[in-house]
């Protein structure tokens, strides 16, 4: 039988964001292929366009196009629709218009463009629907670019909870209690899914995140084209295990990646050298873990 290939994890910690985030992608340049691609999309997270601390650095995603520009001049767009504030204030406020210059990238905010409508679950696991920014569907590379921050609803927020609530019209459609939304993060996985996962760790936010926390230094990167891997493996760094949390446990489950940290190959540092401590969770965590229910099988 042959031995099915390990999920790959690029690991770094250093003084400096950007370096951090260069060294991470170019320790897997060889499984990143973006030379066919013709629609790649970076997705930021701009939960609130008021607080850098609850955002994406810009120089995290200048260090994702710095590498790519290595490899392709195919057009690149930055995408995304901010939960607090709109996006394009948030290109200003945090410093992402010159990159429209120094990469000839296109800043988009998803709240203009159009939406496809795809099948999700209610509170009461009856359907309804969600809708997702076309750019983000209709992209043959997605890359997210996020900081790993705990979570008022699903303990932690990383690459897949980015790029999905980000791509969604009505941010708050998909909150329909801990079990329901972790099964239709697992769902909108399968439209969206990052093709590579870019975590700046430089901070974090434990606590009440993804907004109100407390920042945490912890001066790493991670980077990985098994984007459930590299969320297993920082959450594993911020002290969670992946089967904690709904969403990625499934997403393992169901083949969409590799969760099990025994069967990912951490390359440059390794976990124990970047987990400082644990994060402390969100107030809500113990009621967060309730998210497994009787018979939920039937509905992924």
């Amino acid at each position: 039988m042959k031995q099915q290939r390990r999920a790959k994890v690029a690991l770094t910690k250093g003084n400096d964001r950007r370096t951090n985030v260069g060294k991470a992608l170019r320790l897997i340049a060889d499984e990143i292929d973006v030379s066919s691609k013709e629609h790649i999309l970076i997705k930021p997270n701009f939960v609130s366009t008021h607080d850098q601390s609850s955002a994406t650095h810009v120089d995290a995603v200048r260090a994702v196009l710095e590498f790519l520009r290595e490899h392709t001049s195919k057009p690149i767009t930055i995408g995304e629709s901010a939960a607090l504030g709109s996006a394009s204030h948030g290109y200003s406020a945090y410093g992402f218009k010159p990159l429209v210059k120094e990469f000839g990238v296109q800043l988009v905010d998803f709240d203009d463009g159009e939406y496809v409508e795809v099948e999700a679950y209610d509170r009461n696991f009856k359907p309804m629907s969600l809708h997702l920014s076309r750019t983000t569907v209709e992209s043959d590379f997605r890359i997210s670019v996020c900081l790993p921050k705990t979570h008022d609803n699903v303990i932690a927020t990383l690459s897949l909870k980015n790029i999905v609530v980000g791509s969604l019209r009505t941010k708050r459609a998909i909150h329909q209690g801990y079990p329901a939304m972790n099964v239709n993060l697992y769902q909108m996985a399968k439209h969206v899914a990052p093709d590579l996962a870019v975590i700046d760790g430089y901070t974090g936010m434990e606590g009440n995140g993804p907004v109100g926390g407390h920042i945490i230094d912890l001066g790493v990167a991670l980077a990985s084209t098994d984007f459930v891997a590299a969320d297993a493996v920082t959450a594993r760094i911020m002290g969670f295990d992946v089967d904690e949390i709904g969403y990625l446990h499934y997403c393992s489950e169901k083949g969409l990646g590799s969760g099990n940290i025994d069967n990912i190959e951490v390359v440059g540092e390794t976990i124990a050298e970047c987990a400082k401590r644990k994060f402390k969770p969100h107030s809500g965590y113990k009621g967060q873990l309730k998210w497994r229910v009787d018979g939920v099988e039937r509905y992924l």
